[in-house]
């Protein structure tokens, strides 16, 4: 499992490098990433345990944020009904590629986090409320599926790692609480 130690920082300029597409089979390398960030992010997600190990929570580690310059994410969005314990997006998203997206926006009402960035930085960050994700797993199968609001955003939030971009770079400088018109306020 990944640390916080082992989490590279804002400023550090892997994470602002468009990262390598990832071949088939994996290398060692790659499978010891796909592993070690789902145990980060299913430990960080138990109050307890994330206490233990002094992690802070997360729902997406992509491997730039460790120093690896290429194109996997692990993403783990826990259930978002009460009732039911499944996740509602859980796997290592590689080569992922947004293949439609939707008009219309979602965000955070509380503004998103990064793992790599220690400052709270406030303001709305507007993404596309759907999309339709094509990517790869870790056997290299194909998945392609539509996602809505915070399964979507998180998503698009690691995309963005892939691409060298961070979340405030979406922040509106002049007014951080304005979003477009329309938007989907998401809590």
């Amino acid at each position: 499992m990944y640390l916080m130690k082992d989490i590279v920082r804002d400023g550090d300029p892997v994470l602002r490098k468009r990262a390598a597409k990832v071949t088939f089979p994996l290398s060692e390398e790659d499978q010891e990433f796909a592993k070690r960030a789902m145990e980060y992010l299913e430990v960080s997600q138990d109050p307890e345990l994330c206490k233990k190990y002094k992690l802070r929570a997360g729902v997406g580690l992509a491997a730039p944020q460790v120093g690896i310059s290429k194109q996997m994410a692990a993403v783990l969005v826990p259930s978002l009904n009460e009732d039911d314990d499944q996740p509602s997006f859980k796997d290592v998203i590689i080569n992922p590629v947004i293949v439609s997206e939707s008009v219309q926006y979602g965000a955070l009402t509380e503004g998103e986090g990064c793992l790599s960035v220690d400052k709270d930085v406030p303001g709305y960050v507007p993404r596309h409320d759907r999309i339709t994700l094509r990517y790869q797993d870790v056997k290299g199968e194909t998945h392609q599926l539509r996602l809505k609001n915070y399964p979507a955003i998180v998503c698009q939030h690691e995309i963005d790692h892939l691409h060298g971009v961070l979340f405030y770079d979406h922040i509106n400088n002049d007014d951080p609480f304005k979003a477009p018109d329309d938007t989907i306020m998401i809590s």
